[in-house]
């Protein structure tokens, strides 16, 4: 399950995840992002795991090109969850990106909203 929300161009893309991620995942993702990217620049992204088991492996390859072509694009990127593996996506993540990362759990949602509307 993949779901995108931007209510407007000043607020964070509100990505929600549950399930695996899939390749045609990554095609709809990719059209939005970039569409995104032209029109407003840098995103800031908000990415929260809902019950969310990784990825295929078509869906892996595809986050890592994803991930170089727009390393610059990313301003910051706030990973919510609950489970310690994906709090470890928060430092795995650095490397692939100039955006700041910070990881919050899911009873943090609201901090990592108001994180990412800090100027």
């Amino acid at each position: 399950m993949l779901k995108m929300d931007i209510a407007n161009p000043n607020a964070p893309l509100e990505i929600t995840v549950g399930g695996k991620l899939r390749k045609e995942d990554y095609e709809e993702f990719g059209v939005l992002v970039e569409e995104l990217i032209e029109r407003y620049g840098k995103l800031r992204v908000l990415f929260i795991m809902d019950d969310f088991h990784g990825w295929s492996v078509g869906a892996l390859w595809e986050d890592i090109k994803f991930d170089t072509q727009h390393f610059n694009d990313i301003e910051r990127l706030a990973l919510v969850g609950d489970r310690k593996w994906e709090k470890g996506m928060a430092v795995f993540c650095k490397p692939f990106t100039t955006a700041q990362v910070r990881y919050f759990d899911r009873a943090q949602l609201e901090d990592a909203r108001a994180w990412l509307d800090e100027q």
